[in-house]
């Protein structure tokens, strides 16, 4: 069973830039279509960016796009989300997620959760 492994995270300043690790506990991990997930209080669990596999074609959420970059590294199995111009808006649990099928991945169901990191920016 694959597991998945965040890091990064924390409290940062509105404009600040931030990144999110995940890494895989299984290879081949290029197998996977891998996103990125966040809930704010509240809030239900959107999905942030997505990265397909094996097309590398990327999807993100209106309001990240041009903000955030999503990335993997199959040789390190891990993927990345790079969040840059952060907004307090951007405050959220932040969930690593990887799935065997791009659509059920993006409608929230993906195989695998990661453990959720904090993320929090402040005004």
């Amino acid at each position: 069973q694959v597991q998945l492994v965040q890091s990064g995270g924390g409290l940062v300043q509105a404009g600040d830039s931030l990144s999110l690790s995940c890494a895989a506990s299984e290879r081949p991990f290029g197998n996977y279509n891998m996103g990125w997930f966040r809930q704010a209080p509240g809030k239900e669990r959107e999905l942030v960016a997505a990265i397909s596999w094996p097309s590398t074609a990327t999807y993100y959420e209106p309001s990240v796009e041009g903000r955030f970059t999503i990335s993997r590294d199959s040789a390190k199995n891990t993927v990345t989300l790079q969040m840059n111009s952060l907004k307090p808006e951007d405050t959220a649990v932040y969930y690593c997620a990887a799935g065997a099928v791009l659509a059920t991945l993006r409608r929230g169901m993906p195989d695998y959760w990661g453990q959720g990191t904090q993320v929090t920016v402040s005004p």
